[in-house]
C-alpha cells in the first residue's frame, strides 16, 4: 500500500493499492482505497494548496510526476 502525499506541502492525499515493481505513472480509480485532501477541477486533481497532481482519464488518474510524492511497500 503506498500513500501518495503532494510534493509542496506534503500533505497525504490517497493511499494507493500498487501491484508492479514499476514506476507511479497512472493510478486505478478502483486500487484508491482512502481519499484525503484531493479535490478534483474539471479534469484535474489537485492538492488543497494548488498543486496539481493528475489528469483525469476516466478509469485511472494520469499523475504529474513533479507533483506528489509516494512512501510505503508495491505488491
Amino acid at each position: 500500500m503506498l500513500t501518495i502525499k503532494c510534493s509542496k506541502c506534503k500533505n497525504k492525499l490517497f493511499k494507493y493499492r500498487k501491484i508492479g515493481k514499476g514506476k507511479v505513472l497512472v493510478c486505478h480509480k478502483n486500487r484508491i482505497k482512502r481519499m484525503y485532501k484531493m479535490i478534483k477541477e474539471l479534469d484535474t486533481y489537485k492538492c488543497s494548496c494548488g498543486n496539481v497532481v493528475g489528469k483525469d482519464e476516466g478509469s485511472y488518474i494520469k499523475m504529474n510526476g513533479h507533483g506528489f510524492t509516494y512512501s510505503g511497500t508495491k505488491e
